[in-house]
């Protein structure tokens, strides 16, 4: 991330909670309570609005009935467990994977790993979320810390039914994790061939605050929005409302394709405000086949901090073509490989292999994208000399996803 988007990075920061959505319930934690004074927001519509529900079609508000009702049996409930030692508080817990009776009156077993009972001073933790099929032979996706540290997980379809889920594999980078289900063919949903455009209407489909699955409705804020500085991850902005539990559900355009995966959101109470962010769909589709095949996602990695060129940084670099752009390189990893290579602090680098590099974020995507043991080729200029580096790329460390802000 360039210099100038520092201070707005720092003040998003500062006014706001970065908050995935995942609901976390210890068996020894209070139970969630719903607060007995909650009021309607609105209970009279501007005139305007008014007007507009009455002569929109299925394109706009009052028209996704018909997509809502096409997308839901492709959205599930996903509960993973992992043991945690605690004290124990209290006899009475809030479990979300507390084994409950189904419409045909059987229990249903919560996620176990086939330990009967707990150990003592031991509290099952429960993570909910939620995901969605994407073939109609079981595989699933969601999010990597809705399954994280656990190796199956009990999904909830639609129409009531509860099914074991293998987790096939994680990527903390891209927060992404692949599930199989078993049992019959399953309703699924299809991505989208493009990226939505600002202002698209857009539909996301969860389990928030384990209610229960829910369709909200709002438009793309924001395309390829970075909020990591030195990451390729970039995001879909939405305002659609995302609260805890919708983690890993899906985004849909009035189409019913799929757009993003649900992410995380700003907020300064840990609620909706309509500030939330997906995986777009071109990166999910890039993760699963390496997830399918793998279990995990490999990636290259050059030990290299960058940030993009502005024309400020340029100017002051003494560079001819102050809108050239490039990364200049912000810090080098001792030992990794461009430190090996003979890259500095400093340096700007003009073009991998061959192509020109526009900014950070498009090297380190490319990057990312070229197999660990590849050698690439770095055009970069030192104190205004041009000089060719060739550096052999190492696998990227898997790094766990920043978490901030979860329920519990």
């Amino acid at each position: 991330m360039v210099h100038g988007n520092v201070s707005r990075m720092h003040w998003l920061v500062a006014g706001a909670v970065i908050a995935p959505f995942l609901l976390v319930v210890s068996s020894s934690a209070q139970a969630l309570g719903l607060n007995g004074k909650s009021q309607a927001l609105s209970t009279v519509a501007p005139a305007p609005w008014l007007h507009l529900l009455t002569q929109t079609g299925g394109d706009g508000p009052g028209g996704f009935a018909d997509v809502a009702e096409k997308v839901q049996p492709t959205v599930f409930t996903i509960t993973s467990k992992k043991a945690a030692m605690e004290d124990r508080q209290s006899e009475q817990s809030f479990e979300f994977g507390r084994p409950e009776p189904d419409r045909n009156g059987e229990d249903t077993p919560a996620p176990d790993d086939g330990a009967q009972g707990n150990p003592p001073n031991t509290a099952a933790t429960f993570t909910m979320g939620s995901g969605f099929f994407i073939s109609s032979d079981g595989y699933g996706v969601t999010d990597s810390h809705v399954v994280e540290g656990s190796d199956t997980a009990q999904i909830r379809t639609s129409d009531n039914k509860t099914y074991l889920a293998k987790v096939v594999g994680k990527d903390s980078v891209s927060g992404i994790a692949l599930i199989k289900v078993d049992g019959r063919d399953f309703h699924y949903a299809k991505f989208a061939d493009r990226p939505p455009r600002v202002g698209d209407w857009v539909l996301s489909a969860g389990n928030a605050l384990g209610l229960g699955g829910a369709i909200t409705a709002g438009i793309v804020s924001a395309q390829e929005r970075e909020l990591e500085q030195g990451s390729a991850q970039t995001f879909v902005q939405i305002d659609a409302p995302i609260n805890q539990g919708d983690s890993g559900g899906p985004s849909f355009n009035t189409s019913g394709e799929v757009i993003g995966v649900n992410s995380f959101i700003f907020s300064p109470s840990g609620g909706s405000t309509g500030v939330a962010f997906a995986v777009p769909a071109d990166t999910v589709k890039a993760v699963i086949p390496q997830l399918k095949d793998k279990g995990a996602v490999t990636r290259g990695w050059m030990g290299a901090e960058v940030q993009s060129v502005t024309p400020d940084i340029a100017e002051g670099l003494g560079m001819k073509n102050k809108d050239a752009g490039g990364a200049i390189v912000a810090g080098v990893q001792g030992n990794g490989p461009a430190a090996k290579a003979g890259l500095k602090t400093g340096d700007v680098i003009t073009q991998l292999d061959g192509q020109p590099v526009k900014g950070a974020n498009e090297l380190i995507k490319k990057i990312q994208a070229i197999a660990p043991g590849s050698s690439v080729e770095l055009a970069t200029l030192r104190q205004g000399k041009e000089r060719k580096v060739s550096v052999s790329l190492g696998k990227m460390p898997d790094r766990p996803k920043t978490t901030v802000g979860v329920a519990k």
